[in-house]
């Protein structure tokens, strides 16, 4: 049996006290544990930022890959090991912007695997200047008179792109954040979950009581994660109220499905010349 303990290692943490990472680090934790995970089980890979810095405090196998490379990183392992599961952490500078076009073709392919994008909404560890997903107008250290770009909207690019996991989830909701997480994980195919988190050294704007005076639970609406027109409505709520939850979800083939060769056994367990693969690499 496992537990969120199972998943603890020594590693010092050096993230800001009040960061959103931390609630998001322990709800990865509960949903592994609810799902009986071992840290064998599991792949976390990330890229460059704060969130990057994730699969650090996690005990299980881990990959910290290049700036916005991620999403690929773990395409290849998944590949190479469909038994995995794999989970991305990214931030929303690391995934938007530098990821972004990788990020698309998450989404094209398929690939069954599991993105949780920190969305603080500024680049937190490289000192705060504005992200994609900064508001406009908003001055940082590095925009004082505000950033001049329109915000990206990531829910409505994957909706439209044809995402079958959509969710968006809030640091300050973890029993729910877990939940999403461990539902995005059993889901056949590319899931996404963008969770709002506050980070309290360098946006000053959308802080956690900022947030939490405007989210509120799909669950409690008509909403019907079936609906892709109405998932794209509400991917469009942001200002006045922020909706949590899945917005939509929807099995189709997956890139493992797609391709034949990859409908055996993972092409880890397959045999293969270990000197022939020597020669070729060294």
């Amino acid at each position: 049996m496992t537990t969120i303990e199972t998943f603890d290692n020594d590693f010092e943490n050096k993230w800001c006290p009040g960061c959103g990472n931390f609630p998001i680090l322990l709800a990865m934790k509960q949903a592994f544990a609810d799902q009986g995970l071992s840290p064998r089980d599991i792949l976390l890979v990330s890229g460059i930022g704060q969130a990057g810095k994730t699969p650090h405090f996690l005990h299980c196998n881990m990959l910290h890959a290049l700036h916005g490379r991620a999403l690929p990183a773990a395409t290849g392992a998944k590949i190479a090991n469909s038994d995995l599961n794999i989970i991305v952490n990214s931030g929303d500078g690391d995934c938007y912007g530098e990821g972004g076009n990788h990020f698309l073709s998450a989404i094209r392919r398929n690939i069954d695997i599991t993105l949780i994008v920190h969305n603080n909404m500024v680049y937190g560890l490289t000192k705060g200047q504005a992200s994609p997903t900064t508001v406009m107008g908003m001055p940082t250290p590095i925009q004082p008179g505000g950033t001049m770009s329109s915000p990206f909207n990531p829910l409505t690019l994957a909706l439209t792109q044809g995402a079958g996991f959509v969710a968006r989830g809030f640091s300050g909701k973890t029993v729910q954040l877990a939940q999403l997480i461990a539902q995005a994980m059993a889901h056949k195919g590319f899931s996404m979950i963008d969770v709002l988190q506050p980070c309290v050294s360098f946006n000053r704007l959308n802080t956690l009581r900022w947030y939490k005076e405007r989210v509120y639970d799909l669950e409690n609406t008509d909403h019907d994660t079936t609906s892709l027109a109405m998932a794209m409505e509400r991917s469009h709520e942001f200002e006045e109220k922020i909706p949590l939850g899945i917005l939509f979800q929807k099995e189709t083939p997956t890139f493992h499905d797609r391709v034949e060769h990859l409908s055996g056994p993972p092409l880890i367990s397959h045999d293969y010349d270990r000197d022939a693969v020597a020669k070729a690499l060294f």
